[in-house]
């Protein structure tokens, strides 16, 4: 392997430095760059005695230590910085060089970056990259997406130093245009749903059943030893086991404050669905609910003036434990098929050929979502490429059937409580409201007709009618 790198990475914050020093073990050459010069001497220091890191100073010097046709990775922040970087870059690249955004920018952005930038002799790649910093560094998993000859050129180097699971690299091409982008962006949809029906399996145990952090712990631990097995259930278990080293006194977990970021990447996810007609319902309950949680002051004083029912489960409490256990699994999966069916949605809207089945495969490493879950979806698309809906898969179809006693129970017991459950609850809505026939919607339509003569159509015969109502 040649010494002089065909692959560079500008943009050295954390995930950057990560991502480059994981290309670099993997035994590619990379030059590296910053915006400014003393972020890159520091990190070549620090790591370029024994990975092959190659020191740049200007834009013109960062894309001259690159063999044509360059290969330019750029982790900046996503929305202009990315414009930014690519405007300042573009003078000194040569027809042919593939740009690679591995941010998270918006789905839109990349598509208009294609255009532009194929229409100039150039290529451009949006890669979604998951697994946060530790993942940049020990192995990711990488969605790729944009012109096929433009991944097929980094192809190599993205399968290297991707996760690997039972000897299957956690990258493959996603398809054409913005797909990368966008399936990354579901993908984070997905985690702010599993994240959100994680907290509130952990508000009932705590405040339904009365366990104390280190019960509520175990519990995670025995979870994840089953087929919740899954990195957001493993980092729970250790959370609830953390002390607060600053007082000295009680858990860490207590000291942080109820308010939840986030980066927009699930909003868009939700703005999304509703263009594509999506019902996303746990995914955007969760979006919901972050927002809630931002107004703290708010609720302080509502929770002053407001009433509402309150107590612990009075039943026997080993059993609501498994009953919330259950419940969790079941919307879990709603979460994932609603998801895969956005995604489904948006293949046909923008022409893009996605590969469900490969997206579960490529899911199981290195991201944030990693889970045994996902080899059941993998088998269930293997199983039936076409199939509609994944709560329709003989696996899923089985587990939500025995998982709904308990679902049920628990959201029962839930609102009995006064917790709330908005994302257990919507995702329950949503399996009740797709295994209908029928559903009151033709209420709806007779109401928009009557006021607005929007028309409808009949049960019992085709066609489009209008109606005089009530004569």
């Amino acid at each position: 392997m040649s010494d002089t790198p065909r692959i560079g990475l500008t943009g050295l914050a954390v995930m950057g430095q990560n991502l480059a020093r994981n290309i670099a073990r993997h035994g590619f050459p990379i030059a590296v760059h910053n915006r400014t010069v003393e972020k890159t001497r520091e990190f070549v220091d620090a790591f370029g005695g024994s990975e092959p890191l190659i020191f740049t100073e200007s834009d013109a010097d960062f894309v001259a230590a690159i063999a044509p046709p360059r290969a330019i990775i750029i982790m900046v922040k996503a929305g202009q910085p990315v414009d930014d970087v690519i405007a300042k870059l573009k003078p000194f690249l040569s027809k042919g060089d593939l740009l690679i955004d591995g941010g998270n920018s918006h789905y839109t952005d990349t598509e208009r970056r294609i255009r532009e930038l194929t229409a100039e002799g150039f290529n451009f790649l949006g890669t979604g990259v998951s697994g946060g910093e530790e993942g940049a560094l020990n192995g990711p998993s990488i969605m790729p997406g944009g012109p096929k000859e433009g991944y097929d050129y980094i192809a190599d180097i993205l399968t290297a130093i991707s996760a690997q699971v039972d000897g299957v690299p956690c990258s493959t091409y996603i398809g054409e245009g913005g797909s990368g982008h966008y399936v990354k962006m579901v993908h984070n949809g997905i985690e702010y749903a599993d994240m959100q029906l994680i907290a509130e399996a952990y508000d009932l145990l705590k405040n339904a059943v009365g366990l104390s952090n280190e019960e509520i712990g175990g519990v995670f631990d025995d979870w994840n030893a089953g087929d919740l097995d899954s990195f957001l259930i493993q980092i729970t278990a250790q959370i609830f086991k953390t002390k607060d080293t600053e007082t000295g006194e009680g858990y860490l977990v207590d000291r942080v404050l109820d308010k939840a970021g986030q980066k927009g990447t699930g909003k868009w996810v939700s703005q999304s669905a509703l263009d594509l007609g999506s019902p996303v319902t746990a995914i955007t309950e969760a979006v919901f609910a972050r927002f809630l949680s931002a107004l703290k002051d708010q609720r302080v004083a509502a929770s002053s003036i407001l009433t509402g029912p309150s107590g612990t489960h009075s039943g026997d409490k080993t059993q609501f434990i498994a009953d919330i256990r259950n419940a969790l699994y079941a919307s879990k999966i709603v979460a994932y098929a609603q998801g895969f069916d956005q995604m489904k949605l948006a293949a046909a809207e923008f022409g893009w050929n996605l590969h469900f089945g490969d997206l579960a495969t490529i899911w199981r490493g290195g991201c944030i979502i990693r889970a045994r879950f996902l080899d059941r979806i993998k088998d269930a698309y293997a199983d039936n490429p076409d199939l509609a809906n994944l709560m329709l898969a003989p696996y899923f179809n089985e587990a939500l059937k025995a998982a709904q006693p308990s679902w049920r129970k628990v959201i029962s017991e839930a609102v009995n409580l006064g917790v709330p459950t908005p994302a257990f609850s919507s995702s329950l809505a949503y399996y009740d409201g797709y295994r209908r026939a029928n559903l009151p919607a033709n209420l709806i339509q007779a109401q928009r007709d009557l006021f607005g003569a929007h028309t409808y159509e009949r049960n019992d015969r085709p066609g489009t009618f209008h109606s005089a109502w009530g004569e």
